[in-house]
């Protein structure tokens, strides 16, 4: 009944996981600052009982006793003070916010909101004003002559409120600084991988497919997506449990991340219990949502990283492009490291109850890489430096990648113009291929490139 009546806006925070609500939560400007406004109104409470009940005056030196005149005039000065200090603070975010949409992504507006630096520094802005605009309130009509913890608290706050403007702003302007975006993007995806894939899906992969019911997949039934949207959240280790109850094997034809509509097939299912699955149960540990989210998408946040490379070639900013090619080579260990590229999930016997849509190193390097190279170009200086970024991933990476890494940067090469490259150009470029070469042990290959660029030599 209580869901009933709220709205939209609340009521959606019911409907998460609890994984998804934190994030969520995380993620808006009101949840930090409602909790410093919270805490403000209970310091109000413990000053009053200071000076109105417990009269603090009484047992402090003469120096630290204010009138009650210069007290209400010192508050009520403040409030407009910090009213101003709000307000700049809320032109600078939105001056921030509106320089990353333009020059980076506007989907990095949510990792400078969900900050918690951020969200300090607008709680601190917010509490203070609260705080001083309700002891005001209190202190107006009262004939107390004297006030200490009033004054003193309220001069306090003030002052950490004005040192608190000064970090926001180099805060702001750091943070905007393009090494550090990246750094950030990068550190955003790490931290999914590490602390999200590892924990929902490694502990279950396989390589061995094993026993897959197929005397059963004749009697193979699926389930349909109940609405349009992108597939946010997956609950694996409940849905293994299940199938391992159901004695069935789920496949799913989506992934985390994917858009699907409305009756999609989401995941068949078959095996000796088919019969007796409940299907509801099944698609209540999927979440499909209105937008993309981080929380089981690795892919969300490479395109994160991978758009601030693709803006900055669009503004002729090749350094920003290159810092970010960087930071995606690294985020390819941490892939290589964390994912094992198995589409097989199973239970505690040891029997596969989950296969996912299969994924290889070769799709991560695309996700990766391929939007840059498609924005790149024939900009040889931007493909010199993702073939160089390759050859340090090769080199740092089990060799079993490497032939994939190597088709990449092959395909790449074969596709650009070579007539128009300069000699030092060349000479770079084929530099850093070599090197690739070197690491993946495809010097054969390097050879027919570099006939390519210099026919003569045949």
């Amino acid at each position: 009944m209580l869901m009933d009546i709220l709205p939209v806006s609340l009521k959606k925070y019911f409907q998460m996981t609890k994984q998804q609500r934190k994030q969520e939560v995380q993620s808006t400007l009101w949840y930090m600052p409602l909790i410093y406004i919270s805490s403000s109104i209970l310091f109000v409470a413990i000053t009053l009982v200071l000076d109105l009940v417990i009269e603090l005056e009484q047992y402090t030196f003469q120096s630290f006793r204010i009138n009650a005149e210069i007290t209400r005039m010192l508050v009520s000065t403040l409030i407009g003070g910090l009213l101003t200090l709000s307000a700049f603070t809320l032109n600078s975010l939105l001056v921030v916010l509106t320089t990353f949409s333009g020059q980076f992504s506007p989907r990095m507006l949510i990792n400078f909101v969900a900050d918690r630096r951020t969200q300090h520094a607008l709680g601190i802005f917010n509490g203070s004003f609260v705080y001083v605009l309700l002891v005001f309130l209190f202190i107006g009509n009262t004939s107390y002559e004297y006030f200490v913890a009033v004054p003193i608290i309220t001069i306090v706050l003030v002052f950490i409120a004005s040192l608190t403007f000064i970090y926001f702003i180099n805060h702001a302007t750091t943070w905007m600084q393009v090494h550090n975006i990246t750094e950030t993007m990068k550190q955003s995806s790490k931290a999914m991988i590490n602390n999200t894939l590892s924990e929902d899906l490694e502990p279950f992969r396989t390589k061995q497919a094993g026993d897959l019911l197929q005397d059963y997949e004749d009697n193979t039934q699926s389930i349909g997506a109940g609405r349009s949207g992108y597939v946010q959240l997956v609950d694996y280790r409940s849905m293994i449990e299940q199938a391992r109850k159901d004695n069935v094997i789920l496949k799913f034809h989506s992934q985390v991340g994917d858009y699907i509509l409305e009756t999609n097939k989401l995941i068949s299912y078959w095996g000796p219990g088919a019969d007796l699955v409940d299907e509801e149960l099944y698609y209540g540990m999927i979440k499909i949502g209105h937008k993309e989210t981080e929380l089981q998408d690795i892919q969300m946040g490479m395109h994160k990283l991978a758009e601030i490379g693709i803006k900055s070639l669009g503004n002729d900013d090749p350094k920003t492009a290159t810092n970010t090619i960087h930071q995606m080579a690294e985020l390819m260990l941490t892939v290589e490291d964390y994912i094992t590229f198995t589409p097989y999930l199973t239970d505690s016997d040891g029997q596969v109850r989950i296969i996912l849509l299969n994924e290889t190193f070769e799709y991560y390097i695309y996700r990766g890489f391929g939007y840059i190279r498609h924005y790149a170009g024939d900009n040889h200086l931007i493909i010199t430096e993702i073939v160089g970024a390759l050859a340090m991933v090769a080199e740092s990476i089990d060799s079993s990648k490497h032939q994939a890494i190597w088709e990449f940067a092959y395909n790449t090469l074969d596709h650009i113009e070579k007539k128009v490259v300069y000699q030092l150009d060349k000479t770079f470029l084929l530099e850093q291929v070599k090197r690739l070469a070197l690491a993946t042990n495809n010097l054969y290959g390097y050879y027919a490139i570099e006939r390519r660029f210099y026919p003569e030599k045949k």
